[in-house]
């Protein structure tokens, strides 16, 4: 693991003490969850936009398009086999 230095306001540093007190829970690791949990959600959003560009994007859709009808053809397919 690396060592990471950084600067937080005053403010901060005095909740996440008070925070760390309470839970017995070391800073460090209040500071690497909630840095995880930021990180996981601006990764969702990210996919967020990247989907909501391509919904206009006219080849995409025809591709989506042509998939779903391969898709129900595949169905179609695997019912009659039963």
């Amino acid at each position: 693991m690396t060592t990471f230095t950084s600067s937080l306001p005053n403010e901060l540093l005095e909740k996440l003490d008070e925070i760390s007190k309470s839970f017995g829970v070391p800073k460090n690791k209040i500071i690497r969850l909630a840095l995880d949990n930021y990180i996981r959600q601006l990764e969702k959003k990210m996919y967020e936009i990247s989907y909501k560009k391509l919904a206009g994007d006219k080849d995409i859709l025809n591709m989506a398009e042509e998939g779903i009808e391969d898709y129900f053809t595949q169905l179609i397919e695997q019912d009659e086999k039963k």
